[in-house]
C-alpha cells in the first residue's frame, strides 16, 4: 500500500502550497534571528518614529465613541458579507433562503433604529447614555 497514490491528484496543489508557506516562514525567522542584532543597546527600546525623538508619553486619551463607531461598523458591514454569499446562492436557496433574508436584514434594521433612537450614531456633544436613555422612558 502505497500512501500518496491513495491522495486525491487534486490535493497536491495545496500540499506543495502549504510546505512552500512553512519553508518560507521558517526561512525569514532563521534569517531574522542569524542577521540580527544580538546586542541590546540602551537607545534600542526607545520609540523612534521618523528621526524625532518623541516626548512626553504616548498614552493618549482617546473617546469611547471611536470604539463605539468601529465596532458598529464591523457589526453593520459583516452583513455585507452574508448577503453578498445569499446572493450568490439566490436560486438554489429559493423562497425560503429569500424570507430568512428578509429576517435576517429586519434584525438588524431593528438593532440600527435601537442605536439610532439610542443616540450611539450621534457624534456632536449631546450624545445621550443608555442611562439617560433609560430615564426618559
Amino acid at each position: 500500500m502505497n500512501y500518496p497514490e491513495q491522495l486525491n491528484p487534486e490535493v497536491w496543489p495545496l500540499i506543495v502550497y502549504c510546505a512552500a508557506v512553512i519553508a518560507l516562514i521558517v526561512l525569514m525567522l532563521s534569517l531574522s534571528y542569524f542577521l540580527g542584532q544580538k546586542r541590546r543597546d540602551p537607545a534600542t527600546d526607545e520609540p523612534f518614529e521618523s528621526g524625532i525623538i518623541s516626548q512626553g508619553s504616548a498614552r493618549l486619551r482617546i473617546s469611547v465613541a471611536y470604539y463605539l463607531v468601529a465596532i458598529l461598523f464591523i457589526v453593520f458591514d459583516l452583513e455585507a458579507i452574508y448577503l453578498f454569499s445569499w446572493s450568490i446562492a439566490f436560486y438554489e436557496t429559493g423562497l425560503l433562503g429569500f424570507i430568512e433574508a428578509t429576517i435576517f436584514i429586519v434584525i438588524l434594521l431593528v438593532g440600527l433604529i435601537y442605536l439610532w433612537r439610542l443616540g450611539a450614531l450621534e457624534w456632536g456633544g449631546h450624545q445621550k447614555s443608555l442611562s439617560d436613555h433609560k430615564n426618559h422612558q
